[in-house]
């Protein structure tokens, strides 16, 4: 792979939109937002599926140019594939970090922006037959429950160690974030915002547990953490709504929708660091256990990083599938 960008043999559309989903959310964050389209090589006025790629937990859309030593980007990846699909690229960065993709009075309406502003914005310019919503990680948990909710918009859904099972990715931050926040910020989350963005992001070994726990928050029980902040013991009527929220739990009360999906495809990294590959094989089970079994389904060797490459294996299945 040389080590520079390469032109693509495909087209890319770089719109901004003006969100109304979004505006006035609490954040302040922009309402106006990049919105990639990705076209195929000789596609253009065609009518072909769209398949909507959302980030993880803190991506800017600008990321998918991002490029590792010795190793294609993502958007060559999608064009190298030559799908007979669009591909789109969508922004729902927050100040936070991320959305989860949900409508929530603590980030603002993200859920709604997606599958109404983003979707309407795209349908009014470019042919679609049908859609796709692909994601790795909190792309990959949008991925699972905007498809659990919105099977009128989405008809196929991919998730790359999608957020899943949340007593075992979320449980592990809750007391480390506790122990962070006794010993440096004197039980203050304020305190901790105010750090943090006083220097380079991440640069504290507890930036992570922090962030990403008050950003779920935000998301599934806005304004109350799902513990006590001083001891990191559980407050079970907060938790439990985090609990609702999980892909796994969602799946019997969503069981329509996702029986008439027309394609699944679920993968993790069998060493996962935040043991998303078990919750990957719960969703299936999950799966499974209301009648959906026609489901591509792959634990494969590596972690949770690095594995930009598995997304055009579920392009190419999401592309063939709506045909």
């Amino acid at each position: 792979m040389e080590p520079w960008s390469k032109k693509l043999a495909g087209r890319l559309d770089e719109h901004e939109l003006d969100s109304a989903a979004l505006a006035g959310n609490p954040l302040g964050d922009p309402t106006q937002r990049p919105l990639w389209v990705y076209e195929p090589p000789g596609a253009e006025g065609a009518t072909l599926p769209a398949v909507y790629l959302i980030q993880g937990f803190t991506g800017q859309v600008d990321m998918w140019r991002n490029r590792s030593a010795f190793r294609p980007t993502v958007l060559e990846l999608v064009d190298d594939l030559r799908a007979p699909a669009r591909v789109v690229f969508v922004d729902a960065w927050t100040s936070y970090g991320g959305s989860q993709f949900l409508d929530s009075p603590g980030v603002g309406n993200y859920h709604t922006y997606l599958c109404e502003d983003v979707v309407g914005f795209v349908d009014e310019r470019y042919p679609t037959s049908a859609r796709a919503i692909a994601g790795k990680s909190s792309g990959g948990y949008g991925a699972m429950v905007t498809a659990m909710l919105r099977p009128d918009v989405f008809t196929g859904l991919a998730t790359h160690a999608g957020d899943a099972l949340f007593e075992l990715c979320y449980l592990p931050d809750f007391r480390d974030a506790v122990r962070a926040l006794r010993d440096h910020y004197d039980g203050s989350l304020d305190a901790f915002w105010q750090d943090f963005r006083s220097r380079p992001a991440f640069s504290k070994a507890t930036d992570h547990a922090l962030i990403n726990t008050f950003a779920m928050a935000e998301c599934y029980s806005p304004g109350e953490l799902p513990f006590d902040p001083a001891t990191g013991e559980l407050k079970p009527d907060v938790w439990e709504r985090w609990l609702a929220w999980d892909p796994v739990r969602m799946v019997d009360g969503h069981a329509d929708a996702l029986r008439g999906l027309r394609a699944v495809y679920i993968d993790a990294g069998k060493r996962d660091d935040f043991y998303l590959d078990l919750g990957a094989e719960a969703f299936r089970r999950a799966l499974e256990r209301i009648g959906v079994t026609d489901v591509f389904f792959e634990l494969f060797e590596a972690t949770h990083s690095a594995i930009e490459y598995r997304y055009p294996i579920a392009l190419r299945y999401l592309a063939e599938r709506l045909q």
